[in-house]
């Protein structure tokens, strides 16, 4: 039995794999791959903006292990401008780098629209989608929440 010990080389990634059988199909329409996120299709527009204020909620549970994680990463992301209680005077402020921080009690946001923004910047704030992942963004939203809760109060 030659063949087990000579097996015959199959491509298996070209057009035709084993049986003859195309092995390149595109994706069944609905579905998100192995340990994939649902893709965020909002454009960056005002109108962007007010859709994703009313379609985008928040996936994940407020629950302390998220709001902890949240706040460590707002720490390291959002505090040297938003500020440590989210009242837009972090040490890049404080320092005359920037101007016009906002204060989250000042604003008229929810998770859709800080989702929005975490996705595509606004004004000077850049995009911070590359640096954090599906997770991590609705952690800061939890955070940025509680933040702007207590700042109303």
């Amino acid at each position: 039995m030659p063949d087990m010990y000579e097996s015959i080389p199959y491509d298996t990634d070209a057009e035709k794999g084993l049986n003859n059988k195309p092995v390149n199909r595109p994706p069944v329409a609905g579905t998100i791959p192995r340990g994939g996120f649902p893709a965020y299709d909002i454009p960056d527009t005002p109108e962007g903006y007010e859709r994703a204020r009313v379609e985008v909620t928040n996936p994940i549970e407020a629950s302390e292990k998220n709001l902890e994680k949240g706040k460590q990463l707002y720490t390291i992301y959002c505090t040297s401008c938003h500020g440590e209680k989210g009242d837009g005077n972090g040490a890049l402020v404080q320092n005359g780098k920037f101007e016009g921080i906002p204060n989250y009690k000042d604003r008229d946001i929810n998770a859709g629209t800080i989702y929005h923004v975490i996705m595509h910047g606004k004004n000077l704030m850049g995009s911070h989608s590359s640096q954090l992942t599906y997770t991590e963004r609705w952690q800061i939203i939890h955070y940025v929440e509680q933040l702007r809760a207590d700042l109303l109060k």
